[in-house]
């Protein structure tokens, strides 16, 4: 089965993926410095900007991470997390003026096996505790599966948040639904209320945060504030990774549209792409299932800059694609001698690359240069 199945998310998968033909070993060496090990299933790092790192952990711990690699737990998560297969503690940001308030925005899981779905708590991180939670966002309806939660976070230059979430596994037909939040990228203010200029903010029937739809489990999302780009990319089936440019009101096609096939062979639909819905700008057959991205913006990688680095939990490697005016060029791949899932990846603001690597109990930190 592939990797971007619900088992395969959570589990170690099998062989390394074939490389498609477009993607050739990087000839780039590389310094890996390991941060801190023996994470429990890693989902996002975050730099702060005093120093050290915010860590999730997907069954439902928040870590402060030292420079010096100690560690501290936090205190004051949701009391609600649903942890199984693919659910639990996901994203975490911090707030455009965390410096002066200590806000921070995570997103989790919340509810249950039979009703459950993508929330968003918005809280103040106080020393080593997280206080004044506020759920400002739920995802609706609820499902009673345990798979494509999207969950990625990002702010954009207005201050208005934008969310991916997926469509749930087992409903790839609610991702053209815009009664559903299910499939969708959503873009709230910061308190949660809607944005005023939001695509569908006034329309009958809709969901009035959406900003884009046709996803099916998008857990890379981004913005290049150089080009002024939202990016993102999402697991297809079997096959059919996309790298995409979002834009408000855009229909990006799953299911209607892919290039992946479904677990058992059969075909999804006979359409790659579809009139009146977006081309990817990179796909990825076969899967790569990609986790965590960045457009590098750094200066330690020479010739790198404006390129998508993104994470493969199937490939288990790390993806450098070479952009050019929002187009593909071609494909580096990177660590794939460490053999790991990688789960998330950042630029940090001295231009290393910091990466997460997805295991239950040993799961890395790591923080990559040039040699």
């Amino acid at each position: 089965m592939s990797s971007c199945s619900p088992q395969a998310d959570t589990q170690n998968a099998g062989p390394q993926s074939t490389p498609t033909p477009d993607a050739t070993t990087s000839s780039t060496a590389v310094n890996i410095e390991t941060l801190a090990d023996n994470l429990r299933a890693p989902w996002r790092v975050t730099v702060l900007p005093d120093s050290g790192y915010l860590v999730t952990e997907r069954p439902g711990h928040l870590l402060r991470i030292a420079n010096g690699g100690m560690r501290t737990e936090i205190t004051g998560l949701p009391d609600d997390i649903y942890v199984e297969g693919q659910a639990g503690l996901f994203d975490i940001i911090l707030s455009p003026d965390f410096t002066d308030t200590g806000t921070v925005y995570l997103s989790y899981a919340q509810g249950t096996k039979e009703a459950n779905g993508t929330a968003v708590l918005r809280a103040r991180l106080m020393g080593t505790e997280l206080v004044d939670g506020k759920i400002i966002f739920r995802a609706t309806p609820t499902k009673d599966t345990n798979a494509h939660f999207g969950a990625r976070m990002v702010f954009l230059p207005d201050g208005t948040l934008v969310m991916s979430l997926g469509e749930g596994f087992a409903y790839r037909e609610a991702a053209q639904d815009k009664a559903s939040h299910l499939g969708k990228i959503v873009r709230i203010n910061v308190d949660g209320s809607i944005p005023a200029d939001n695509p569908f903010a006034l329309v009958d029937g809709v969901r009035p945060e959406i900003y884009s739809l046709g996803h099916r489990n998008p857990q890379g999302l981004h913005f290049d504030g150089v080009s002024g780009t939202l990016w993102a990319h999402e697991h297809g089936p079997k096959g059919g990774d996309e790298l995409n440019i979002i834009r408000g009101g855009k229909n990006y096609g799953w299911p209607i549209a892919t290039t992946g096939i479904d677990y058992n062979g059969a075909k999804i639909t006979p359409f790659k792409s579809y009139e009146g819905m977006e081309n990817f700008v990179k796909d990825w057959v076969p899967s790569i299932a990609p986790s965590g991205l960045t457009i590098y913006r750094g200066t330690l990688f020479l010739g790198w800059d404006g390129d998508a680095l993104v994470g493969g939990l199937k490939s288990r490697d790390l993806r450098r694609v070479d952009l050019e005016d929002g187009k593909f060029v071609r494909e580096y791949i990177l660590l794939e001698d460490l053999s790991a899932r990688i789960r998330d990846v950042r630029t940090a603001p001295d231009g290393s690359i910091l990466v997460l690597t997805d295991d239950a109990t040993n799961g890395k930190l790591l923080r990559i240069t040039p040699k």
